[in-house]
């Protein structure tokens, strides 16, 4: 019997090979027809790189063959081959992988705008899980887990050693139930936190008035399908309802990006001509640029932008485009610096989500592992409240008038609960910050609206040089 199972591995593990070596030599061929005959030195180049392929490919069915028979434990062929796919594309960039079934539509319905789990953005760094930000009001963020922070453990179990999607896995179950996360933070003693899982229902928009109803908050939390449309409503509501806003604030701090088509519509919405982004790919026919279309949904009103270490990828796109231009003032501190873009590839109920491009601003900044710089920066600080020493006053003279004012004060609810609203942004000291630059701003507004964009330089190419004659001239 065990023979009959090493014969049927030995015979799997040949058609599996088999396959590969097909795939590859018809990708060659293919490849052939499309680029055209080589040279002798590039023949001799392909013949070496296919003889490596080979011998790769061929220890790859040896140590499939070997893990089938020897491994402990009887193991899942799907599972052996997934995880090599996986291992694969995780050892190109920390954002390439491989989504099973389950990864794939926990994928969908992210972008989506609802799922289950504890509302944070996650990445692998040397083999722990850093916390990249958590979503607003989401549970995470309810239970004080913030972005930086470094967990370690799941539930006590020891998170080195597990995948990134392995770790997701255990941190997600049913809304109501509770998870425990160790973790580490800068400048702090280890942590457990307790977070109760519920369902996550994006809202990636949010807005208020700031400033006694001068100033239009927008608060732009995550780049999904709603997004765009989302943020539209929310600034025609704020127009609509306080003409005389003097101007707006879009905060973009700890949004860890998402859809390429919602930042560039959003970009759009603030720019009337000019580039956008620009995205280069190996293939050529990949590489695209985006340009902004007229009109401005702010009416060129002054436009301040706040990020912070937290901001990446699609935010990134937004920020770097209305720098450029000059169209917004950043403030805050260094964004992320995640300037590539990945792109889901579809496999039957599975799919490879691969980095397929770097994205550019318009001036041509590459902001991979860089990061934007804030044109102002502006670190988090504690705003602490100094009431004035009110040891003289009218009241303290000898004999001063009395006040005989008499009034109601009615409570409203509403009022209240703005009220307390307002308590908790005071304490925001990048916000404050962001509200003050732009009533700065909008007393110099006809020197900031006449600000031209800054189109990207061209890149002049060589003029033709004319034919040079090598013939002698004919002697008369």
């Amino acid at each position: 019997m065990a023979k009959k199972h090493s014969s049927f591995t030995k015979l799997l593990t040949t058609l599996a090979f088999v396959f590969f070596i097909a795939s590859i030599v018809s990708y060659e061929i293919s490849s052939s027809k499309l680029t055209g005959a080589a040279s002798k030195n590039e023949k001799k180049v392909s013949t070496k790189k296919d003889s490596d392929v080979y011998e790769m490919l061929e220890l790859f069915g040896r140590a499939f063959e070997i893990t089938k028979t020897r491994y402990v434990d009887d193991v899942d062929n799907k599972k052996l081959i997934e995880g090599a796919i996986d291992g694969m594309l995780s050892k190109l960039d920390p954002h390439s992988s491989f989504l099973n079934e389950e990864d794939f539509n926990s994928m969908n319905e992210q972008t989506s705008g609802s799922f289950g789990g504890l509302g944070i953005e996650v990445t692998m760094d040397k083999g722990v899980i850093k916390v990249i930000s958590p979503l607003d009001d989401s549970p995470a963020f309810k239970a004080g887990v913030e972005a930086g922070d470094l967990i370690t453990h799941i539930d006590d179990v020891q998170v080195q050693g597990l995948s990134l999607q392995e770790a997701i896995k255990r941190m997600k179950g049913k809304p109501g139930t509770k998870v425990k996360l160790k973790i580490f933070r800068e400048n702090s003693e280890p942590l457990d936190i307790v977070v109760t899982r519920d369902i996550i229902r994006t809202e990636p928009v949010k807005s208020k008035m700031k400033a006694d109803n001068s100033v239009g908050y927008i608060r732009l939390s995550t780049f999904n399908e709603n997004s765009y449309d989302d943020m539209i409503k929310a600034i025609k509501k704020i127009k609509s309802e306080n003409p005389k806003v003097i101007g707006f604030v879009l905060d973009l701090r700890n949004n860890t990006g998402g859809l390429l088509d919602q930042a560039v519509k959003i970009s759009d919405a603030f720019l009337s001509e000019g580039e956008i982004v620009s995205i280069m790919s190996r293939q050529e026919n990949a590489s695209r640029v985006f340009f902004a279309s007229e009109g401005d949904i702010l009416d060129n009103k002054p436009l301040v932008v706040i990020i912070n270490g937290a901001s990446a990828s699609a935010a990134e796109i937004v920020a770097g485009a209305l720098q450029d231009h000059r169209r917004a003032v950043l403030i805050g501190t260094k964004s992320y610096g995640k300037g590539s873009v990945q792109t889901l590839i579809p496999i039957g109920d599975t799919a490879l989500k691969i980095t397929t491009a770097r994205y550019y601003t318009p001036s041509g900044r590459s902001i991979q592992a860089d990061g934007i710089e804030p044109d102002v920066e502006v670190n988090r600080a504690k705003i602490e409240e100094v009431k004035e020493d009110r040891m003289f006053s009218e009241e303290t003279l000898t004999n001063a008038l009395k006040n005989d004012t008499k009034s109601i004060i009615k409570k409203d609810a509403k009022a209240e609960r703005e009220k307390i609203e307002e308590e908790r942004d005071k304490n925001d000291y990048q916000l404050n910050r962001a509200v003050d630059m732009v009533k700065g701003l909008a007393i110099y507004g006809e020197r900031f609206s006449s600000v031209k964009p800054v189109k990207k330089p061209e890149v002049k190419k060589p003029s033709k040089q004319p034919a040079i004659n090598t013939k002698q001239p004919s002697k008369k």
